[in-house]
């Protein structure tokens, strides 16, 4: 045989394994009798435009209602090609997240801290060190740690009112604006750095920031390798954080420490409560009162600068998305605008005039307004968890065998009419106090549920609250030519964002 025959059967045979592998994998959820939804795409299994054409949302929003007109209270899918089942009844998601978490502690994101340090967060780590990380790390979002942040956060939102002031009876794409805004709060607040976005749009900060988030092809390929096949990636050191990247937060966090531990710089801010854990084990204070955990080991450089990194990325993207959701749905419903503005005027007269962490943070309508948004834009669409071993699902005989993921669709969740009638209309009386107490428990989902809610929750809401605040009583926000009259998710983005910006105009009230 010629040497080009020889090698037309190697490609021949080659292309022969990959597709039964692929196949095989389609497989998966038939071969064991569970419910799944049919004609997988070869390559992309059920997500078939997936970071091309159509966000996540909007695939995983298909499945959840396929499984929903059949009655299923589960649905086995390919992701790509890696099984993953979703939960679409609100018993199993309460016993997913809450009942058995014994069982789904951990997400399944690849963490390997040796050869990708910043990997080394609480978001990705599992297990023991999830569970002493977050022991650690818990102290630190209390609601007094935020009433300390709260008047940094209001100087970076006059900064925002200035910069809006400039831009008066304009039309301005909010969601750049308000990315900038996150940046340097979270700058701020996470390393004492005044980032000034506001002035500088290209800021290292936000450049860097926004990388996290880009939905690219080859990370997606080094990502879904890394969690399918963990043990091989461990050995071959796959890194799915960038070089420049890493080097970035890495060179910032280490010359800000520096600094301040030779300078004896003492701040109201998150890293200032990292340091007491790198060197003590616990914050001052627990230490003080004898309250600390038995656990007193210290942190490393690089496990802080993991917590720092994961705290900026989280706070900053997501924050900023909400807000500009929130933006876009005021202008396209001016009387739910005017009400929350006539609310928060009176609310902040009534305190002399000064907006004070309890009453921005305990203010009724403006909670209202934001779980709305919340509800139907949750930053992100999906929760994953990982079975650690094998699980019979209750009252089946249906096993998720180790290590695979489990769903919870948020999105499709929040926009469910058997949870929420007519879920694409914006109502924030949905969240009324009356409304909330008859709800289904477990309905309502944007920062996870169970023992790994997100620790951040009190910050991400306290940003974004302070930040409408100080935009809706000093301006008013109307739709433009370029204002669409419904929100297209941009594929290429891992959380939701509005493909083509948000552009309104803007009046001083």
């Amino acid at each position: 045989m010629s040497l080009l025959g020889v090698l037309l059967l190697g490609v021949v045979l080659l292309l022969s394994l990959a597709y039964l592998f692929l196949r095989s994998k389609h497989n998966y959820w038939r071969s064991r009798g569970f419910p799944c939804k049919p004609s997988p795409s070869l390559l992309y299994g059920q997500m078939q435009g997936n970071g091309t054409t159509r966000h996540a949302a909007y695939v995983t929003q298909e499945i959840y209602r396929y499984a929903q007109d059949r009655g299923e209270r589960y649905m086995g899918y390919s992701f790509f090609f890696m099984p993953i089942v979703m939960v679409c009844d609100i018993e199993l998601v309460k016993t997913v997240l809450v009942k058995d978490f014994a069982v789904f502690h951990d997400r399944g994101m690849y963490s390997n801290p040796r050869a990708d340090p910043l990997s080394g967060n609480l978001f990705a780590l599992e297990g023991h060190e999830w569970r002493a990380l977050r022991q650690k790390l818990t102290p630190t979002f209390t609601s007094g740690r935020m009433k300390q942040m709260f008047g940094t956060m209001l100087q970076v939102a006059t900064e925002l009112h200035r910069h809006l002031l400039e831009q008066i009876d304009r039309e301005l794409e909010m969601k750049a604006v308000l990315a900038r805004f996150t940046t340097d709060v979270i700058g701020t607040c996470a390393f004492g750095i005044e980032c000034n976005t506001l002035r500088n749009p290209d800021s290292d900060f936000l450049k860097y920031g926004r990388r996290v988030f880009e939905h690219r092809m080859l990370a997606m390929v080094k990502m879904t390798f890394a969690m399918l096949f963990r043990a091989q990636a461990v050995k071959l050191g796959v890194k799915v954080t960038d070089d420049d990247l890493e080097a970035f937060f890495m060179n910032l966090v280490h010359d800000t420490v520096e600094h301040r531990e030779r300078n004896g710089v003492q701040r109201n801010d998150f890293l200032n409560l990292l340091l007491q854990i790198k060197n003590k084990g616990c914050l001052e204070e627990q230490e003080q009162e004898g309250s600390a955990s038995a656990d007193r080991t210290g942190m490393t450089m690089n496990e802080l600068a993991a917590q720092v990194f994961i705290f900026f990325v989280a706070g900053f993207e997501t924050s900023s998305t909400v807000m500009n959701f929130c933006l876009y749905e005021l202008a396209k419903n001016p009387h739910i605008q005017e009400r929350l503005r006539d609310e928060l005027n009176r609310s902040i007269d009534a305190n002399g005039g000064e907006p004070t962490y309890d009453m921005v943070m305990g203010h009724e309508y403006l909670g209202q307004v934001v779980n709305e948004t919340l509800r139907k834009y949750p930053p992100l669409e999906t929760t994953l968890r990982v079975a650690g071993q094998d699980y019979t699902i209750p009252g089946t005989r249906h096993v998720i065998p180790r290590h695979v993921g489990v769903q919870i669709p948020v999105y499709a969740i929040h926009h469910d009419p058997a949870h929420y009638p007519e879920p694409e209309c914006f109502d924030p009386d949905r969240f009324s106090a009356e409304a909330s107490r008859n709800r289904t428990p477990y309905t309502f989902l944007p920062f996870g549920e169970g023992p790994r809610v997100c620790i951040g929750m009190r910050f991400g809401m306290m940003q974004v609250k302070v930040g409408l605040v100080s935009m809706v009583r000093a301006f008013r926000f109307l739709p433009t030519a370029q204002t669409p009259d419904r929100i297209v998710f941009d594929p290429k983005s891992f959380i939701l964002s509005p493909a083509g910006g948000n552009y309104l105009r803007i009046e001083q009230v």
